[in-house]
């Protein structure tokens, strides 16, 4: 078995970043925007090993987590790969 050798985001030179942002829609990119948005605030709301959410924080989290499902259809129907976890693996 050859060993798994871990794989190191490499940052994107703007000028690249930008030839791939004129390849995409509008929509699509603002949905990328919008879920990596809801993301960070459902993972904020997030209960680690201290005590559980109330119940406003409850539904905060669940707000954040319904616009991140409306971001990801977006970008799920322009690309499956695009989609945004929460908390997750691809």
């Amino acid at each position: 078995m050859s060993p798994i050798i871990p794989q190191v985001p490499v940052p994107i030179p703007d000028s690249v970043a930008s030839l791939i942002d004129s390849c995409m829609p509008v929509h699509v990119l603002q949905a990328e925007i919008d879920a990596e948005c809801a993301k960070r605030e459902a993972l904020h709301y997030r209960p680690s090993f201290g005590p559980l959410l109330d119940n406003e924080d409850r539904a905060d989290r669940e707000y954040a987590l319904a616009d991140l499902a409306r971001a990801n259809k977006v970008l799920a129907a322009y690309h499956p790969l695009l989609i945004v976890r929460a908390g997750g693996a691809r």
